[in-house]
């Protein structure tokens, strides 16, 4: 009987009192009935359960019972009702076969989460030795390894890769590579999943061997994704294997090693591109050596590779065989020479740049505030990166020679930025400012070091051209700010690079103990060991407490973390060291460490580290320094940022909220996050200056490169702020700065810490770290122009150059990522004098008309009334003609708009090369078929190698192979400037840039004799010179003289300066109308 009742056991409906009883029952059979009763109504009576639920882990505990595992399930599904899930596990592992891996329950999904997770934390700790870490549980092993079986089952194999590098089995990850149906694409998930959430960085790379080793079993291999893992890798040699096999191979072959090429050098790893070279030349065939090592980048002072006939840079004579051009042509990509030329010739070509903003910044900007100034040369620097167009210093030479030493130190490292990439011709640009020789000197020790820190701008991650002459430089000469320019631009331009001797002759630099040159020899050291850990940290630790001065202790924390670059657990030691010095200086430095080394990886631990300093530290500067290195281990994941520092946004310590601006800043720079926005606009009101100073700079790091509906509100905001003198002067500096980030590199680059590979880029990311430095060195803020990233699309083909024939298609609308419409030009002096001029001329002219038509009428003795009605209409005309003539226009305009609303906008359009494509813009990009040519690989972005199909179709034509542009003058005058609507100044493509401009010293002219008058005197003759013409230069320099005299001048020539100024305003107002009679006594009358 009892047997019956357990084959077919009824559930119970309203209580399971009468089941729990069976539980004391000696039978166990009852049991067994009771625990299948309970099994199946656990979900509806778990409460009823709950209290009896000692019977039931009893019955487990005994083992003689022959149900045990039964009586574990319901303990387990209990504990899990009762929310005890560590019971819950602890009991379903009991449960054995019976605890069913592949039910869809809430119940065991819950449990195999949690049994997920045990597994992960007890693999990964015996993973990482720790002591007191146990091997995984059996039982827990066993149901791991049914989920592993499942997922194969089930065809789940992404799953499976994920739960297989979570717990760190390379034997289920490889189990589910072999068996997927389609290993490419496991194959592509598991490596991007591996850079993104794989936290040990050991396993990590043993991940990416993984992954190549079964690349190379497919049918066909994926090089560029092996070279980019070998990349990772630091694997030199076996990328360069590659390489020289696709270039012995097909032409498609060939083709897809360029491509590589080009992806490798956006990483930008110049130490590494210098060992794949030298490994090249081991492997190439003796005859193609010496095309090869032509085709590398050229010395400084020779004329570059010319991007016009690429493949003839390499002198291959008509006998060198395939590969050997092939070779040659290679190296000018993998040299970086190609890749800078074509990003030059974009920025120059396509530059939308607004003139006008600068015009309006240098307008509202007050003489004396050298603040403004310097952001105002800052903002012109970056909104023209790269593109070589310095026509806003040109025509604004005497305002910039108003900058005096460090203010001119900065305008001339400007002139770097703007020629970024311009490797051909830097020293040709530089060389008003530089010494004639190494040795020599200039009027000015300012504009030489800053020229030197120009070079290395100029040559980011390509300085082999430079790097001799400014050792040279830096080893022949004693002055603190010319080895400051140097010592910059040289870990700038080697960035990365280890090299020795460079690094022995800044060391000595360091040990000299001088203040200026010290600090930025710090930095400098740091750059040049980026990345590498190097055991010589642990000595300029050593030093750093040794030294008295502060901002030598700063340049070697910073430099610190910047070796410490991805080090992750590495730098470890360096980090418990940093962040428990008595010193804050050398704490703030801590923060850094933790920022870099982790950078990208959202490490757990790194971001508790920052958030205990950011509220628990003594110092304000080592809390700011805390939440804003939050943004740089948040930088993979961007949309995390904004929610983890919302509160410290609201934190009653100001430094506090400009951390969180300035993380945000950077973890979202370019993504246009609607949540980063969102935290950013209170900031940008807040009550504190130098708060909104990080917010509005951070608005514009996020909203570079978007849509102009988004960005338009901030650039309103910030067209409020610079010109309202009742704003603070930080607040003003932080709105010129981000009006130049905001259009940076001509409106076609963006502030990209990533390459268009996915791989963090380090140039970027150390460059944007040295810009944060601002706070503390007005002259590094420059560094952000090694963050910048064209935001292009580039197609070549075989001979490297860029044909016409090739189109791409951007399936959304052209409004949407169109360029901003140019700033208007509000003249309101001339509109509040245009109705005077009407009235006082047109109004009689037109009465007089009217009446002499009259009195014609009355002697013809016909028409009076006709007369009448003329007169009539003409008086009328006379009195309103202006409004009359606008409402007619306006009505004009408005049917002309009503028509052409009509016509929808097109939900595409097509792009020639090279085409602008912004970030957001990417996922719209496609290549239509039909062309002669298609890409090799596809991609949104970056440079694309094209393959011609119709290579009997003719000879095709290339880009940039017109006639070279004239040279534009050497200084216009800034009244003949051009508007803002107009074309790039000539010079701003690829053929002769005009002569830079002068360098930036005070004339001694005739004008310092005029000084020397009486103020009466001096402003006598500026009024009759103002009477006749006074040429825009002049003018402008007679206006910078004027308020030096004002200081000394006594209260009566004061006033009589006032009423000259504003006589000598209305003549220029009114110079070009050219009315040689006007003089402001005659508007009097008026």
């Amino acid at each position: 009987m009892a047997a019956a009742m357990v084959a077919a056991p009824p559930p119970p409906t309203t209580s399971a009192g009468h089941v729990l009883a069976l539980l004391d029952e000696d039978d166990d059979a009852l049991k067994l009935h009771a625990l299948q009763l309970l099994d199946a109504s656990v979900q509806d009576f778990w409460f009823q359960i709950a209290s009896s639920i000692g019977a039931i882990e009893a019955l487990f505990e005994d083992e003689e019972f022959g149900h045990r595992q039964l009586a574990a399930l319901v303990a387990s599904k209990v504990f899990y009702h009762l929310g005890d899930l560590d019971d819950a596990l602890s009991y379903a592992l009991g449960a054995g076969p019976l605890f069913d891996v592949a039910g869809t329950s809430e119940y065991v999904q819950t449990i195999l989460a949690r049994c997920i997770d045990t597994y992960v934390e007890q693999r990964v700790a015996e993973a990482e030795g720790h002591g007191d870490a146990a091997a995984p549980d059996a039982r827990l092993v066993a149901i791991v390894e049914r989920l592993f079986a499942r997922c194969f089952s089930d065809g789940q194999y992404e799953q499976a890769v994920g739960v297989a590098l979570e717990s760190r089995r390379l034997d289920q990850l490889e189990a589910a590579i072999t068996r997927s149906a389609d290993p490419v694409k496991t194959l592509k998930y598991a490596l991007d999943v591996s850079q993104r959430l794989v936290v040990s960085r050991d396993f990590r790379n043993q991940v990416l061997r993984l992954v190549v080793n079964q690349y190379e079993k497919v049918a066909q291999p994926d090089f560029g994704a092996i070279c980019q893992c070998m990349m990772v890798l630091d694997d030199a040699d076996e990328v360069a294997n590659i390489l020289f096999r696709l270039l012995g191979g097909s032409e498609d072959e060939a083709l897809l090693a360029y491509q590589i090429a080009f992806d490798l050098v956006d990483a930008e790893l110049q130490a590494f591109m210098a060992k794949v070279n030298s490994r090249l030349d081991t492997l190439a065939p003796a005859p193609a050596a010496p095309a090869a090592a032509e085709g590398a980048a050229p010395a400084e002072g020779e004329q570059h590779m010319e991007t016009d006939q690429p493949a003839e840079a390499a002198p291959a004579e008509e006998e060198a065989s395939p590969f050997a051009k092939r070779l040659a042509v290679f190296k000018t990509v993998i040299s970086g020479d190609v890749p800078t030329e074509l990003e030059r010739q974009f920025l120059a070509r396509h530059n939308h740049a607004d003139l006008q903003i600068l015009k309006n910044i240098r307008a509202s900007v007050e003489p004396r505030n050298s603040v403004c100034h310097s952001a105002t040369v800052f903002a012109n620097s970056v909104m023209h990166c790269g593109t070589t167009v310095d026509a806003f210093l040109r025509e604004n030479l005497d305002w910039l020679k108003k900058a005096t030493n460090w203010a001119k130190f900065g305008a001339t490292a400007g002139l770097g930025v703007i020629h970024r990439g311009n490797v051909g011709k830097s020293r040709a640009i530089m060389a008003p400012y530089l010494p004639s020789a190494p040795g020599g000197s200039t009027p000015s020790p300012y504009s030489e070091g800053g020229a030197l820190y120009a070079l290395g701008l100029i040559h980011t991650s390509h300085g082999q051209g430079v790097r001799q002459f400014l050792l040279d430089s830096l080893r022949t000469t004693q002055h603190e700010v010319i080895q400051h320019g140097a010592c910059l631009g040289l870990g700038v331009a080697a960035l990365g690079t280890g090299d020795e001797e460079a690094f022995e002759d800044i060391k000595n630099v360091l040990y000299m103990d001088n203040a200026v040159a010290g600090e930025a020899a710090g930095l400098s050291l740091g750059l040049l060991c980026a990345g590498s850990g190097t055991e010589k940290a642990a000595e300029l630790l050593a030093y750093a407490h040794e030294t008295q001065h502060e901002k030598i202790i700063r340049g070697v924390a910073v430099s610190l973390a910047l070796i410490q670059y991805g080090r992750e657990e590495e730098a470890e030691g360096m980090i418990e060291q940093m962040t428990s010095e008595l010193d804050p200086i050398l704490r703030y430095g801590g923060m850094f460490v933790i920022g870099l080394a982790y950078c990208g990886t959202s490490n757990n631990a790194a971001i508790q580290k920052l958030l205990h300093f950011a509220v628990s530290d003594v110092s304000n500067d080592v809390r700011r320094a805390a939440v804003m290195n939050l943004g740089y281990v948040l930088a993979s994941t961007p949309e995390q940022c904004p929610k983890i520092v919302s509160l410290l946004a609201e934190s009653y310590n100001p430094h506090v909220r400009y951390g969180a601006a300035m993380a945000v800043g950077i973890a979202c720079a370019g993504t246009g996050l609607r949540e980063a926005v969102a935290l950013l606009e209170p900031l940008i009101k807040d009550s504190v200056d130098f708060v909104q100073q990080g917010a509005l700079i951070a608005m514009a790091l996020v909203l570079v490169e978007q849509p102009e509906a988004r960005v338009k509100p901030l650039r309103a905001h910030i067209d409020r702020l610079y010109g309202n003198k009742g704003a603070e002067v930080m607040t003003r500096m932080g709105a010129v700065m981000a009006a130049g980030i905001l259009d940076c590199g001509g409106r076609n680059a963006t502030i990209g810490l990533r390459s268009r590979s996915g791989h963090f880029r380090r140039t970027a990311v150390l460059g944007l770290t040295l810009f944060s430095q601002y706070w503390y060195w007005y002259p590094l803020s420059y560094c952000i122009a090694l963050a910048v990233q064209p935001s292009a699309l580039i197609g070549v083909d075989a001979s490297l150059r860029a044909p016409k024939a090739f189109q791409v298609v951007s399936n959304c609308r052209a409004s949407q990522f169109a360029y901003a419409a140019p700033v208007k030009v509000d003249d309101k002096k001339d509109k509040a004098k245009l109705p005077t001029a009407v009235l006082s001329t047109t109004a009689r002219a037109k009465a007089r008309a009217a009446k002499k038509s009259k009195d014609a009428a009355k002697d013809a003795g016909a028409g009076g009334e006709a007369a009448k009605e003329a007169g009539g209409a003409e008086a009328m005309e006379t009195d309103k003609p202006a409004a009359a003539k606008v409402a007619e226009g306006e009505k004009k305009e408005g049917e002309e708009a009503a028509v052409e609303k009509k016509e929808p906008e097109p939900t595409s359009f097509t792009a020639d090369n090279p085409a602008r494509v912004a970030p957001a813009q990417r996922r719209f990009i496609s290549f239509p078929e039909g062309q002669r040519y298609a890409p090799i690989r596809a991609a949104p972005s970056g440079f694309v190698v094209l393959r011609d199909t119709q290579p009997d179709a003719g000879e095709a034509e290339y880009l940039f192979e017109e006639e070279k542009p004239a040279a534009a003058p050497a200084a216009p005058s800034t009244d003949e400037a051009a508007p803002a609507a107009a074309p790039p100044a000539a010079g701003a493509g690829s053929g002769d840039e005009p002569p830079p401009p002068e360098p930036f010293e005070q004339p001694g002219s005739s004008l310092q004799a005029e000084r020397t008058m009486s103020g009466t005197e001096w402003w006598r003759g500026v009024t009759d010179k103002g009477k006749t013409e006074i040429p825009g230069a002049e003018a402008t320099e007679l206006r910078s003289a004027q308020w030096q005299i004002e200081r000394d001048a006594p209260e009566g020539v004061q006033q009589q300066l006032e009423q000259g100024d504003k006589e000598a305003e209305q003549v220029e107002a009114y110079r070009d109308k050219q009315d040689p009679d006007y003089h402001p006594s005659k508007e009097k009358e008026g």
